[in-house]
C-alpha cells in the first residue's frame, strides 16, 4: 500500500517554518481566494515562494535545484525552443540516453510534461523543481526576445511614442504577424498614438475565440479598429502590462494600473484595467486629458436659462447639489467644471474621489482605497474636520456617506455630489429610499441635476434633412408649431469626423432646483410623477424637451436625442 502523501503545511510546520495557526489561516484563506495553500501562505508573507518550493520538493519526492549559469548552461537552453521556455516558464538541464531535465515552478503541471513530451519527440521527461520568480528571473537576464525587448524599450517608451507614428509604423505593425519582437511594440505605439489622435476615450483590447479585437470609443460609441492575430495576444497583453506597472504572472484575477505617456508634445494618463475573461484577459486603457475636464461652464450645453440658473444655484453658500445619470453621461466632468467656477483663493475645497481621474491646482484631493478602510464615508468625517467651505463627494451609495453629506450641508458647507438615477425627480425619492430621513431630504437639497451626452453634428458635413422620418419627429414629441419652418439635420460623414458624421459631445440636461412646494412633497414622501408635476409647473425642461432645442438649433440628431431620452415620453 503506498505511503500517504504528507501535506504542504505540515512539512513546513516541522521545520518550524510556520504554525499550525498559520497554516490554518492560509488554508482558510486559499479556499476564500480559490488559492492553493503554498501560493496562500506566500501572498500572506508568512513563508518565502523558495521555502514553499522546496516543500513542494519533498512532498512530491523531486530534486530542488538552484537557478543559476553553473546549473543552466547556454547548450541546455538551446534544448527547447524559446518560445516553449518563456511561454511555461520552463529551463532546460540537460539530456541523457533521451531523457531530459526540466526544471519546472510546479510538481502538478502534467500538461507541459506531456506537451514537450510529444512537441521535442523525447521519451522520457524528468522534472526538477525552483521557484517560479527565480526562473523568469533567469530567463529575463539571459534569453533575449519579445519580453526582453518590452522591458529595455518600457523605459524609453515616454519619449518614443509619437503621434506622427505614420507608414513605417504600420509596415512594423504588418510584420508583427510574422515576429512578435520590436514589431508588438510598435503596434500597441500606433494604436495609442491613433486612439489619442481619433479623440477616443477609452481603448477596448479583446480577445476572441479566434482574433484579438481592437475597438475605440470615440464621443460614446466603440468603433472597431484593428484585429490582431491571436497568437500575439500573449505577447500583446504582457507589454501592456509591463507599461502599466502590475503583475503580468497574475492572469485569473482583475488588475488595475496607470500609465503616463507624452504624445505629441502632451502627457496622457492612461487608467488600465485587466479583466479576465473566457479566451484571455480583456485589457481596456482610459485615456484621461485633463483638457476634457477643463472646458468651463459655458461649453457643458446648457441652454441660456438653465445656465444661468446653475451658476446662481453653485454660488450659494451652503446646500446638497446632485448630478444624476448612467455612467459615462458626463456626471464627474459637469461637477469639475463647477468646481473650477468657484475654485479662488478665499474658499477651500476638498474632494473624495474613486477615482482621482484629474488633479487640479488649489484642491485638497482624496482617493478613496477600500482595502485599507478609507472609504467616503470615513474621507468625509475628516473632510468636515478640515473647516472647508466645498466638499465633492464623489458619489453617495449609501445612507451613512449620504446623512454625513447631508450634515455637512446642514452646517453651512456646500456639497456637490452625484447618484445614480434616470431623471432628476426620482433622485428625492432614490434619497429616502437608501433611509435617509424625508426631513433630512427636504431641507438640505438645493437642486438636482440629471444629464446625458448626445453627439454634436459635424459641422464639416451635415446637411438638412429634406425628409425626416415622421416616426422619430413624432417620438421626439414635436408639435407642429415647432416643425413649422425648422430645419433638421442629420449626419453624413466626412474624414472630419472619421466618417461618423459626428464630432464631440455636449449635454442635454434637466435642471430641477427645489422650491417650499418640492419641499413639502419631499417631506411627505411624494411619488415621483407628483413631484416631477411639480418641478414642471415650476419651471424644469425636461432631458427631451432639452434634446428638442439642440436638435432645432442644429447641434445634433433626431436618432441621437432619442438613443438616450426616448423613454421621457412614457412618463410625461
Amino acid at each position: 500500500m503506498p505511503r500517504k502523501r504528507q501535506k504542504l503545511g505540515e512539512i513546513l510546520q516541522e521545520w518550524g517554518l510556520v504554525s499550525k495557526e498559520d497554516a490554518d489561516r492560509a488554508a482558510e484563506y486559499g479556499l476564500s481566494s480559490s488559492k492553493r495553500i503554498g501560493e496562500a501562505l506566500v501572498e500572506l508573507e508568512l513563508v518565502s515562494e523558495e521555502d514553499v518550493t522546496k516543500a513542494l520538493a519533498q512532498q512530491h519526492g523531486m530534486e530542488y535545484v538552484e537557478v543559476n549559469r553553473s546549473t543552466i548552461s547556454p547548450e541546455a537552453v538551446s534544448l527547447i525552443p524559446e518560445k516553449l521556455i518563456k511561454q511555461n516558464d520552463i529551463l532546460p538541464m540537460g539530456s541523457d540516453n533521451g531523457k531530459l531535465k526540466v526544471v519546472i515552478p510546479d510538481p502538478l503541471d502534467l500538461d507541459t510534461l506531456d506537451m514537450l513530451r510529444f512537441r521535442l519527440g523525447v521519451s522520457d521527461v524528468e522534472p526538477v523543481l525552483a521557484p517560479r520568480s527565480r526562473i523568469r528571473n533567469y530567463i529575463e537576464k539571459n534569453l533575449k526576445g519579445p519580453e526582453a525587448s518590452l522591458d529595455e524599450l518600457s523605459k524609453s517608451l515616454d519619449a518614443s511614442v509619437d503621434a506622427s507614428l505614420d507608414q513605417e509604423a504600420r509596415e512594423e505593425k504588418r510584420e508583427a504577424v510574422d515576429d512578435a519582437d520590436a514589431p508588438i511594440i510598435k503596434l500597441i505605439n500606433m494604436m495609442i498614438a491613433e486612439a489619442v489622435r481619433t479623440r477616443a476615450s477609452d481603448i477596448h483590447i479583446e480577445p476572441m475565440d479566434d482574433r484579438v479585437r481592437v475597438r475605440y470609443r470615440i464621443d460614446g460609441v466603440c468603433l472597431e479598429r484593428e484585429n490582431i492575430p491571436k497568437r500575439l495576444q500573449n505577447a500583446v497583453s504582457t507589454r501592456m502590462k509591463i507599461m502599466s506597472g502590475v503583475d503580468i504572472a497574475e492572469k485569473r484575477l482583475p488588475q488595475d494600473g496607470r500609465i503616463k505617456l507624452r504624445i505629441s508634445g502632451k502627457d496622457v494618463d492612461f487608467r488600465v484595467s485587466c479583466c479576465p475573461g473566457v479566451h484571455g484577459e480583456s485589457i481596456v486603457l482610459r485615456i484621461l486629458r485633463p483638457e476634457s475636464a477643463s472646458i468651463g461652464l459655458q461649453q457643458l450645453g446648457f441652454d441660456l436659462e438653465d445656465y444661468e440658473r446653475f451658476v446662481k444655484i453653485i454660488q450659494r453658500p451652503n446646500g446638497i447639489f446632485l448630478v444624476t445619470g448612467p455612467t459615462g453621461s458626463g456626471k464627474t466632468t459637469t461637477l469639475y467644471a463647477a468646481l473650477q467656477e468657484l475654485n479662488r483663493p478665499d474658499k477651500k475645497i476638498i474632494t473624495a474621489e474613486d477615482p482621482v481621474e484629474y488633479v487640479f491646482p488649489g484642491m485638497n484631493q482624496c482617493q478613496v482605497k477600500e482595502e485599507i478602510g478609507l472609504n467616503f464615508s470615513r474621507i468625509l468625517r475628516s473632510m468636515l474636520r478640515q473647516a472647508p467651505n466645498i466638499i465633492l463627494v464623489g458619489e453617495i451609495r449609501d445612507m451613512e456617506v449620504g446623512e454625513i453629506a447631508i450634515q455637512a450641508a446642514l452646517t453651512g458647507h456646500l456639497v456637490f455630489s452625484t447618484l445614480h438615477t434616470n431623471d432628476a425627480s426620482s433622485a428625492l425619492t432614490r434619497l429616502i429610499d437608501i433611509g435617509i430621513k424625508p426631513f433630512l431630504v427636504a431641507s438640505s437639497v438645493q437642486a438636482i441635476m440629471a444629464q446625458r451626452l448626445v453627439r454634436v453634428l459635424c459641422s464639416e458635413c451635415k446637411k438638412i434633412d429634406d425628409n425626416p422620418d415622421p416616426a422619430a419627429l413624432k417620438l421626439c414629441d414635436f408639435t407642429e408649431e415647432q416643425l413649422e419652418g425648422a430645419q433638421i439635420h442629420k449626419p453624413v460623414g466626412c474624414p472630419h469626423c472619421n466618417n461618423s458624421g459626428y464630432r464631440g459631445r455636449q449635454g442635454i440636461f434637466e435642471l430641477l432646483q427645489m422650491n417650499t412646494e418640492l419641499r413639502e412633497l419631499a417631506f411627505n414622501r411624494a411619488g415621483i410623477s407628483e413631484i416631477r408635476r411639480a418641478a414642471r409647473a415650476s419651471g424644469m425642461n425636461t432631458l427631451l424637451e432639452d434634446g428638442r432645442r439642440k436638435i432645432l438649433s442644429g447641434k445634433t440628431s433626431v436618432e441621437e436625442v432619442l438613443r438616450l431620452a426616448q423613454a421621457e415620453i412614457e412618463v410625461e
